[in-house]
């Protein structure tokens, strides 16, 4: 249940960064208040699942959905570059994040 509540966390972690990127720096109402709310999800499930997962593998993992999910869409959505370099990297924290799910317990 823990991983289950990790992953929905850092998905919602991706919603709020595009969250902040649609509010204009929180001057638009309707995707600042979306902002709010992703951001306020995903630490509250984030804080649920570190209950039983360890702080530092459940901290990794969250923040590694959250990048490399945001990336990802970044370049899908916004048209971000996708150079080799970039894929590399991403490739590698979610490497580091499997890697830590295999590892981590619970």
């Amino acid at each position: 249940m823990a991983w289950a509540l990790l992953t929905i966390a850092g998905i919602l972690e991706i919603a709020f960064a595009f969250g902040m990127k649609s509010s204009d720096g929180f001057t638009r109402l309707i995707p600042s208040l979306f902002t709010v709310a992703t951001g306020l999800s995903s630490v509250v499930l984030l804080s649920l699942a570190l209950r039983t997962l360890p702080m530092g593998t459940g901290y990794a993992v969250w923040t590694g959905i959250g990048a490399a999910g945001t990336a990802i869409l970044g370049m899908a959505v916004l048209g971000d570059s996708a150079a080799p370099s970039r894929i590399l990297c991403i490739l590698l924290i979610l490497a580091g994040v499997l890697g830590l799910k295999l590892v981590g317990g619970n």
